[in-house]
């Protein structure tokens, strides 16, 4: 199944998409990788579409990815007595550990690393920003706080300090048996939630270790300001514009969106911008037009995947969402703007030997204007640096590694292909055209550019460029 697109679709499963058949029917509209939302489901739901997606990848003959979510913390007041009450503004109203039902003067929130980290002045905000409480004073056990925006308070409504770092793990309990049986599974990439700070990213990499790449999801203001040694840290990072909504102003999302995405792409992680990108779907056989220019938005920034969630997870057209944000990224690239703002947003390559050869592959490619550019890969190293240049050709991504295979369904440009691995220079050139032509990136007498490295298989080793034809005869 050839795309032609560069930037990937990752949908979100559900209940709309529980079934092999529309697995099957939302491939085939355009999804590459698929998310499984462990805030929502049980092991078996999840092991069972994970065995459906892997049914598919047999049947299509392509590499699928599968990213688990993990749900993270969630911070939550207690019971409000009748379920319900109404907070005015102006009012005083007080947090604390007691864990009887609260009511309009007080209610119950059962996370003391919260008033820890309290100063006077501290804005918490509740049911996603619907309601605001400024901190007057605070102990080890409560806050006394006034309600700047009131409204009403529901039973175990979410809780956000925006501006705090909390001394807490990302990995609550929960989230450390789901990241159990989703390796167990054999999950490609682990999206985690929560993250604050870098240390959130090892902590998690010393329980993955190499079985999964990590995501970093990017929700909190505190991670922004640890932006680039988060993103060092991580595989990828991801973009969750809903939570990141919640504790800063609108306004400043989209310039946070660009600023992210950009440092990604200078990092050469992939980078996903998820959350509302065709919202109206859930219950509309079309987007919005606003919606249509958001996808498009995030595809001119050069952004590896846009994410579908509700919309493919829950929603009454799944397979059309998927197929108009497949038409909406297709349409972007063949626009010459596109290409010419990515040229503009490029960044400088490393002083290192991996990507002084993809510069150089990339200038090559601007000149020989080859069908295809090939890398061989094992860790996936090489495909990952040859996609930060955002060449022209598609990137043949040949590994030996179905695992490496499956994680770069994700990355910009990179069409990975199972592959033997390879002992000479002559046997690279004679997989790399044959694989450009059998996948149909190339016919008899087009050039294919080759990056690799020697000896082979060695993990960042990527040191040749070699320019390579498919035979006459081909």
């Amino acid at each position: 199944m050839k795309r032609d697109r560069r930037s990937r679709i990752l949908a979100t499963l559900g209940p709309s998409s529980s079934s092999i058949e529309r697995i099957r029917e939302l491939v085939q509209a355009g999804a590459d990788v698929f998310r499984l939302n462990f805030s929502h489901g049980s092991h078996t739901d999840h092991a069972e579409r994970y065995a459906q997606i892997r049914e598919v990848e047999r049947e299509t003959g392509r590499p699928i990815g599968i990213l688990m979510d993990l749900q993270g913390p969630k911070l939550r007041v207690g019971r409000i007595a009748g379920g319900r009450t109404t907070l005015t503004a102006g009012a005083r109203f007080r947090l604390d550990l007691d864990p009887a039902e609260g009511d309009a003067t007080r209610a119950n929130l059962p996370h003391p690393e919260i008033f820890a980290a309290l100063e006077a002045g501290t804005d918490l905000l509740l049911d996603d920003g619907k309601l605001r409480l400024r901190v007057d004073s605070f102990g080890p056990d409560h806050a006394e706080t006034t309600v700047m925006v009131g409204g009403v308070l529901s039973d175990r409504k979410g809780v956000n300090v925006p501006g705090v770092i909390l001394p807490i793990s990302p990995l609550t309990a929960k989230d450390l048996a789901d990241l159990a049986f989703g390796l167990e599974l054999g999950v490609d990439w682990v999206a985690l939630s929560f993250v604050q700070r870098p240390e959130d990213i090892r902590e998690a990499r010393e329980i993955i270790g190499d079985r999964a790449w990590i995501m970093a999801k990017l929700e909190k203001p505190s991670a922004i300001e640890h932006l680039e040694a988060i993103v060092t840290q991580a595989d990828g990072v991801m973009v969750a514009r809903g939570d990141l909504g919640v504790e800063l102003p609108p306004q400043q999302v989209p310039i946070l969106q660009r600023r992210i995405v950009r440092t990604a792409r200078a990092a050469g992680r992939p980078v996903v911008i998820a959350t509302q990108m065709l919202e109206s779907m859930i219950t509309s056989p079309v987007p919005t037009r606003a919606e249509a220019s958001d996808v498009a938005t995030a595809i001119y920034e050069g952004a590896d995947a846009v994410m579908l969630s509700a919309e493919s997870a829950s929603g009454q057209y799944p397979v059309e969402a998927v197929s108009i944000m497949n038409s909406i990224i297709g349409e972007v690239e063949r626009d010459p703007i596109w290409r010419s703002g990515l040229e503009a947003s490029h960044t400088p390559a490393e002083a290192t030997t991996p990507d002084a050869i993809c510069c150089a592959l990339r200038r090559v490619a601007g000149l020989l204007e080859p069908a295809a550019i090939a890398a061989f890969t094992t860790s996936g190293f090489s495909a990952l640096r040859a996609s930060r240049e955002r060449p022209v050709p598609p990137i043949l991504a040949l590994t030996p590694l179905q695992s490496t295979a499956r994680r770069l369904a994700l990355a910009w440009g990179v069409h990975p292909i199972p592959f033997e691995r390879i002992q000479d220079i002559n046997e690279m050139v004679s997989h790399a055209t044959d694989a450009a032509v059998a996948n149909r990136f190339a016919a008899a007498g087009d050039t294919v550019l080759i990056i690799a490295g020697m000896p082979f298989g060695e993990t960042g080793s990527t040191n040749l460029l070699h320019v390579g034809r498919v035979p006459p005869t081909a």
